[in-house]
């Protein structure tokens, strides 16, 4: 009898100490939330004034102080107004405004005999010759008031030149992504007169002259560093 007791006295000092040393399973943390990435905002777009290689330069003009560039007739992208597109990403938009070419005569005006309608084609090309697209401009002229500005360093009245643009049609076309060069070629011009109509398209020829040449693009990555 006192054996049983002795070993009931051991199981009940014996079962504390093992719920003691017993261990608690450790709690594994949570994983951790993916935050997704913010989408990065995109590069706002850039408007400047376009640099430009001008074989003809009519000038720059008196009113509107701008600067003036004539559009020769060929087929050679380099003979024509080479533009050069800074570094960017995605398309690019060149505008500019084309106006036709009159030869002011205040005495033809005086008689009644200074009416011109004129009709111009050009193009805009990529410098392996690829046609982006044309673009017209038509314009008539009866008195000075149809100018569309005056041309400074001649020797007419005023110091202007006798050649001015006449009309103004705003233009715009899309460059593909990686141009570099684009240039600006005339086709053909087609003059209107009292008494007759005169067409032109041999090379070299002016047929209208350019003005207010833009670029708009989102410049491309800076570059990388060595």
């Amino acid at each position: 009898m006192r054996l049983v007791l002795v070993a009931l006295a051991l199981a009940l000092v014996a079962a504390p100490v093992q719920a003691q040393t017993k261990k608690t399973p450790a709690r594994r943390p949570a994983p951790a939330r993916k935050v997704p990435a913010r989408p990065s905002a995109p590069v706002p777009l850039t408007r400047v004034p376009a640099t430009l290689v001008c074989p003809s330069e009519l000038g720059d003009g008196v009113t509107t102080k701008r600067r003036f560039c004539d559009v020769l007739t060929g087929l050679d992208p380099r003979a024509g107004v080479v533009i050069t597109v800074p570094p960017h990403r995605g398309p690019v938009t060149l505008s500019f405004e084309v106006h036709n070419r009159h030869t002011y005569s205040a005495e033809l005006v005086k008689k009644k005999q200074g009416y011109r309608r004129y009709t111009a084609t050009i193009g805009v090309l990529l410098m392996d010759g690829t046609l982006i697209d044309r673009a017209v401009v038509d314009s008539e002229f009866r008195t000075e008031r149809d100018l569309y500005d005056r041309v400074g360093g001649g020797a007419g009245p005023g110091g202007v030149k006798a050649v001015a643009p006449t009309g103004a049609e705003f233009v715009q076309f899309t460059l593909p992504e990686g141009t570099v060069e684009a240039s600006v070629l005339g086709e053909r011009l087609t003059v209107v007169r009292p008494d007759g109509t005169d067409q032109f398209t041999a090379p070299g020829r002016p047929v209208a002259t350019i003005s207010n040449v833009m670029l708009e693009y989102r410049p491309g990555p800076p570059p990388k560093k060595r």
